[in-house]
């Protein structure tokens, strides 16, 4: 009889990708398919939902035509991106676009639910006040009523896949528990919804799916989805959960004071954690772990997108060339400001970017190594909330996935800014792998979901502080805190 395979899906900002891996994390086959990301402006940015799914059932399908027995595959699950949200109909299909983590139209909601709640919200959330679903909702029902009437259920991209996958209509929609914080308007630590947030941001509770676990079975593939995906219809569906819990699954990351970076279009630093601690600081977000009683405590900036923008008005140069020539520069004379489409956290929406301190002696490669470096400086400034909320907790070694974790330079630098080594890891799939363990945990093929994530994280290489970069660290990072702070404050003043 053949060994049992697990599928694992991310729907990400920039592509789906999917993956076919064996118990122990052997990939079998992996393939990606491309999205489309429309910005109608700087503040609008929307996904066309029906393409999540053509894109997943598409890459779940090169995956399957790559194995022997379709019929081997025991389950499959779904990640995706997670502060963003979208509108389904009674018969489970998309009656909104996709409101991306990365639109900010409802800036103004993310102030009135601030307002109304104030840490309140923190408290229960975990979550700040941040451009994320209860804002996002509150938009929708402000701005484009008639189509907010038309929606039964909001849900986020995973959970959309997966319904569906299973030709779920509205009232077996439902949200995994690593999404809640993002929700605004959960009892995170209770994982139910909270009537007094829902209240407090104008939102209705009848709006909401249901709160599951993420190793929760919702339902099967349907025959149409299982011709679409290459496997058999009736093949087990989880409810998955979010990339980022699926990353922080994949890498291993399951003990109190391991630490992650994903380096992908979002740049996300986080921290294990035992219990959710709220950051009345408004930095630091508190998420449920897909592993039973951990939590993570973390912080978002909009890390790739920056990389991906500096090729771009360098002339397209390739940025494996960009990051050789930041290389051969010595710490940056510069500041650079990374908030070009607002600061994540804490929340300053308007928020812009800048160089400070240009001169003509400077190169392409000193303006792309302060790029790198204001990362690395935003991060400090996480880490040190951290290790304030969490005093009792030992801070480890750094693990680094996504797409920026084979940038040798960055991971130096990060390093050398936190105090912390940098760990790289054998596979590259992360997000994937981590919503496979989870579909395995669901249909009991893993009886032990942290044991099996810890057992497959191998260290490739690793980055340690650089002392000679130390020192000049420890001095430009007070100098990026001060600008970085006057930039953003003198843009909430001209753009409120």
């Amino acid at each position: 009889m053949s060994s049992p395979v697990l599928i694992g899906v991310d729907v990400g900002t920039q592509s789906v990708k999917a993956g076919a891996f064996d118990l122990d994390g052997t990939c079998r086959a992996e393939a990606a398919v491309p999205l489309a990301l429309h910005r109608s402006s700087a503040d609008q940015v929307e996904q066309v939902p029906e393409d999540f799914y053509r894109a997943a059932t598409s890459a779940i399908a090169s995956c399957a035509g790559r194995l022997a027995r379709p019929g081997d595959v025991a389950g499959l699950a779904v990640a995706g991106q997670m502060a963003g949200i979208l509108g389904i109909g009674g018969d489970g299909q998309a009656v909104t676009p996709y409101d991306s983590w990365l639109d900010s139209r409802c800036r103004p909601e993310v102030q009135q639910v601030a307002a109304r709640l104030g840490d309140r919200l923190i408290e229960l959330s975990g979550c700040p006040p941040m451009v994320a679903h209860a804002p996002k909702l509150a938009w929708w029902r402000h701005h484009r009523p008639e189509v907010y009437r038309s929606v039964a259920k909001f849900v986020v991209p995973s959970a959309f896949v997966a319904g569906r996958l299973c030709g779920l209509r509205a009232e077996g929609a439902y949200i995994d528990h690593t999404h809640l914080h993002f929700s605004g308007l959960a009892d995170t630590a209770a994982a139910r919804w909270s009537a007094e947030l829902a209240a407090g941001s104008g939102v209705e509770l009848g709006k909401l799916p249901r709160v599951v676990a993420p190793t929760e079975v919702v339902g099967h593939l349907s025959a149409g989805a299982a011709r679409d995906c290459g496997l058999l219809a009736g093949t087990p569906v989880a409810a998955g959960l979010g990339d980022t819990a699926a990353g922080v699954l994949g890498a291993g990351v399951v003990e109190p004071g391991q630490l992650l970076d994903t380096a992908g279009t979002a740049s996300v630093l986080g921290l294990s954690t035992p219990e959710l601690r709220p950051d009345f600081s408004r930095t630091l977000v508190q998420m449920r772990g897909a592993v039973p009683g951990q939590w993570f405590a973390l912080a978002y900036l909009a890390g790739g997108d920056l990389l991906e923008w500096l090729s771009r008005v360098l002339g397209g140069a390739d940025l494996s060339s960009l990051v050789e020539e930041a290389a051969a520069c010595p710490p940056a004379r510069l500041v650079f400001v990374p908030h070009l489409a607002g600061r994540i956290l804490p929340s300053a929406p308007t928020a812009r970017g800048a160089w400070v301190g240009l001169d003509l002696s400077q190169t392409r490669g000193d303006l792309v190594r302060s790029a790198l470096e204001s990362v690395a400086f935003e991060y400090a400034g996480f880490l040190e909330r951290a290790a304030a909320l969490f005093p009792d907790v030992a801070l480890g070694d750094v693990r680094v996935i996504g797409g920026g974790a084979g940038n040798d330079l960055w991971n130096r630098v990060k390093a050398s800014v936190l105090g912390l080594s940098y760990v790289r890891l054998e596979r590259d799939n992360f997000s994937c792998w981590g919503a496979a363990l989870v579909a395995g945990a669901a249909v009991g093929a893993l009886s032990d979901l942290a044991g099996a994530a810890r057992a497959s994280a191998v260290e490739a290489s690793r980055s340690s502080p650089d002392p000679s970069l130390q020192q000049a660290y420890r001095e430009r990072l007070q100098e990026y805190r001060s600008v970085a702070e006057l930039l953003v404050a003198r843009s909430e003043e001209v753009l409120v």
